[in-house]
Order: structure tokens, then C-alpha cells, then sequence
């Protein structure tokens, strides 16, 4: 039995130091897409940038919750937190897609054009690259914690990775051939990764007791 509790507290310190990596991540890509959305004029790094902030939310979360399985809290008050933060990304990550949404057709009536953004490019690369090993130490991770929530935290990665790949394909468009319409085309390719992700995390969150 204590083998088997240590072998468990290893698997939660494991757990804890991926969390912090990730959100730590999460941050730095904030910082950089959004900055350099808003000096680039690119609603589609903006939203990049917008969304890794709501991941720190969601990991921050999940590092709470592993804190509460490190004290072997009851499974209920777990549960609720999630439930709780699920709701509240879910409604910010639904509204963001309407802005994206507006702010992208505004754009494109007016051929409004974003300029070239060399650290947006190099911030995407590094996350296509980060992202699918990130979701499957968490995958591993999660499967042996028996914890659902970390589980669908590495998929949050992969669709991560998805949203940095059309931020790169967007950038590399207009910056290569000098398609103005690329950023607000590309951003409503975004919008269906940042809806489905919003509506996934509402409808948890919307879950009975």
C-alpha cells in the first residue's frame, strides 16, 4: 500500500511539474501573439494570443484540482471546481468566436490587411512543434491518475496545435504572396477550432451533479 501511494504522489508531482510547464507556455505564447497581433494588426495572432490566455486559465484550474488530489479531497468538491471552470471558459471562448467572427468580416469589407509578423510566425512553429508532445506526456500522465480532466487538458494541446498551424499558414500566405484577405479568411478557420472547444467546455460545465 505505501509503494502504491508513492508510486501515486510521484505521478501527481509528474502531473504537477507538465501543468506548470504548460501554463507557464501558455503565458510566454500569450504574451507574444497578442502583442504581436496588435502591432501587426492580425486579428488571427490576436486570437492565437486570446485563447492561450484562457488555456492558463484551464490549467490553472487543473493544477488546483491535482492539489486537491494530493490532499485526497472529496471526489464531489473536485468535480464541482471543474464543472465551474469548464462553464466559465466555455462562455468566454463562445464570445471570443463572435468577435473574431465580427472583426473578421469588418476587415474583409473594408480589404483591410494585416502587415508581416516574424515573431507571430516563430511563436507558431514553436507551438506545432511543443503542443502534440505536451498531449501525449498528459495523455500518459492522465490515464494513470485516472484523471479524465488532464486527458482532455492534452487535447486542449492538440487543438492548440491546430490553431498554430492556421496561424502559420495565414501569416505565411500574406507575408510571402501578400494576400491581404489571408489573416481574416485563416481566422475563420480559427473560429471553428476556438467554437467547438467554447461549446465542448460549456456543455461540461452545464452538466448535472
Amino acid at each position: 500500500m505505501n509503494n502504491l501511494n508513492m508510486d501515486n504522489n510521484s505521478l501527481i508531482k509528474k502531473g504537477f511539474h507538465t501543468e506548470y510547464f504548460s501554463t507557464g507556455w501558455m503565458a510566454f505564447e500569450f504574451l507574444v501573439g497578442f502583442i504581436s497581433g496588435l502591432k501587426a494588426g492580425s486579428i488571427l495572432l490576436i486570437a492565437f494570443g486570446l485563447d492561450s490566455l484562457l488555456e492558463i486559465v484551464s490549467g490553472s484550474a487543473l493544477i488546483w484540482r491535482l492539489h486537491k488530489s494530493a490532499e485526497h479531497a472529496e471526489e464531489s468538491v473536485i468535480k464541482h471546481a471543474e464543472r465551474t471552470s469548464s462553464l466559465i471558459v466555455g462562455t468566454v471562448l463562445l464570445a471570443l468566436s463572435v468577435y473574431i467572427t465580427v472583426i473578421s468580416v469588418f476587415n474583409l469589407i473594408t480589404h483591410r490587411a494585416a502587415e508581416n509578423s516574424p515573431s507571430g510566425m516563430a511563436i507558431a512553429i514553436a507551438s506545432v512543434i511543443l503542443m502534440p508532445i505536451l498531449t501525449l506526456r498528459k495523455r500518459k500522465l492522465g490515464k494513470l491518475l485516472k484523471s479524465k480532466a488532464l486527458i482532455e487538458d492534452g487535447m486542449c494541446n492538440i487543438t492548440c496545435a491546430c490553431m498554430a498551424a492556421t496561424v502559420l499558414i495565414g501569416t505565411a500566405l500574406n507575408a510571402a504572396f501578400g494576400l491581404w484577405w489571408s489573416d481574416s479568411v485563416m481566422a475563420f478557420v480559427l473560429v471553428y477550432f476556438i467554437a467547438s472547444e467554447g461549446w465542448e467546455s460549456f456543455q461540461n460545465g452545464r452538466k448535472p451533479k
